[in-house]
């Protein structure tokens, strides 16, 4: 009887590796998933910071012509709005440019990406904002060399 006794113990724990398993893989694919798609996501922040920022600095080199012609070094708020909008649509990003208190170029850049792991739960793109500024010269004061 103790013969047939060794041969169903190891019968009983038949499949244990099988549970075991199908509780830790998801858990694992769910870690890998967010270390792969989270530096994704950081990649795709430093990215819409960098563009915001480059086309910030586009938008303010957009002198205005006329001015500077007469002596006057100062930036043309509508054309850095449309250089900074120029440079987005370049590099086939959405985002929005602002004038903010006449002097300040301020851009929004949104960047879409598609996840790797994170869509076997339902996490298809990640969303991601970067936002740039420019000082813009705007001929008054000590800044725009108008005064003294």
């Amino acid at each position: 009887m103790t013969l047939r006794h060794r041969h169903q113990r190891p019968d009983a724990e038949r499949g244990a590796i099988g549970v075991f398993l199908a509780v830790l893989v998801p858990g694992l694919l769910l870690i890998i998933g967010l270390a792969v798609d989270g530096g994704a996501k950081v990649a795709a922040t430093q990215r819409a910071n960098a563009v915001a920022d480059e086309a910030a600095r586009a938008g303010g080199q957009a002198l205005d012509v006329s001015a500077a012609l007469a002596g006057d070094v100062r930036v043309d708020p509508a054309a850095a709005v449309a250089a900074a909008r120029d440079y987005l649509d370049r590099n086939d990003v959405a985002g929005a440019v602002t004038v903010v208190d006449g002097d300040t170029l301020r851009v929004t850049t949104t960047i879409t990406e598609p996840t790797s792991f994170l869509g076997l739960v339902g996490i298809a793109t990640l969303t991601v904002q970067g936002v740039g500024t420019a000082d813009l010269i705007t001929g008054t004061g000590q800044d725009g060399g108008a005064g003294s």
